[in-house]
């Protein structure tokens, strides 16, 4: 059961229906990749467990660290929320 470390993702249950009505339950998973990003601000990579929706969206915003720094921190897991906090810590030390 795989989950994203940054959207929360997760698996969802859902119904296959048929032509004649009949449910049958089964489970989607999401495409979650384990992946080595890099931040600017810490000028590292960072191992993390990624959906590859949250990539696209990644780039579509202008990099991991605006990405990670506009997320919502009840959706983080525990690494991407040290992470977060590493990249805070960076950017309030440099100004």
């Amino acid at each position: 059961m795989s989950r994203c470390e940054i959207t929360g993702k997760g698996p969802v249950v859902k119904n296959l229906v048929s032509h004649s009505n009949i449910k049958t339950k089964s489970t989607a998973q999401p495409n979650v990749q384990k992946k080595r990003i890099f931040s600017r601000v810490l000028n590292q990579m960072v191992r993390l467990q990624i959906a590859t929706s949250a990539i696209r969206d990644m780039e579509h915003v202008g990099g991991f660290d605006n990405y990670l720094l506009n997320s919502d921190d009840s959706k983080l897991s525990k690494r991407a929320a040290a992470v977060k906090s590493r990249i805070k810590k960076k950017i309030s030390t440099k100004k």
